[in-house]
């Protein structure tokens, strides 16, 4: 039986990850990875990071910022592989999140139907040309943009 290499080069880790060394140097200058140097001043990772590089893309590709990801590979373990109950965890933290884009997603396609329906896109009143405006009143236009003596009243 082969004995696998205790730390993994960049190399080693792009190509099983299938995340480019650029993109490990990013993670790694964010704090979402780690590695050690070796006296050539090279990075050589624990295996444990080909897991942290699954979390992290697996993370990105349901939406969650890079903040939201570093903030949640600070509970997790640096030096041996996070485990099922820790995954559990997190996956719990982000699920009212995910299920209130989707909610939000479902009204957007909901409003989007019910617009082409009608066809007005109007700037005035159309929900999604014109979500929430608070400047409506203010007529058309900029109207935090012009002279003070131009605003409507």
């Amino acid at each position: 039986m082969t004995k696998l290499p205790a730390l993994l080069t960049i190399g080693e880790v792009a190509h099983r990850s299938g995340v480019a060394q650029t993109a490990l140097r990013f993670y790694e200058e964010r704090g979402l990875i780690s590695s050690t140097r070796t006296t050539g001043n090279q990075r050589r990772y624990q295996r444990a990071v080909l897991r942290r590089l699954a979390f992290i893309r697996a993370a990105q590709r349901v939406g969650l910022s890079l903040e939201q990801i570093s903030e949640a590979l600070a509970t997790l373990p640096d030096d041996h592989a996070p485990t099922k109950t820790d995954w559990s965890r997190l996956s719990r933290r982000w699920r009212d999140e995910l299920d209130a884009r989707i909610d939000g997603l479902q009204r957007l396609r909901d409003n989007l139907t019910g617009c082409i329906g009608c066809g007005c896109l109007s700037l005035r009143t159309c929900i999604l040309n014109n979500p929430d405006d608070r400047q409506a009143e203010n007529g058309p236009g900029a109207p935090l943009l012009r002279p003070e003596s131009d605003h409507a009243t």
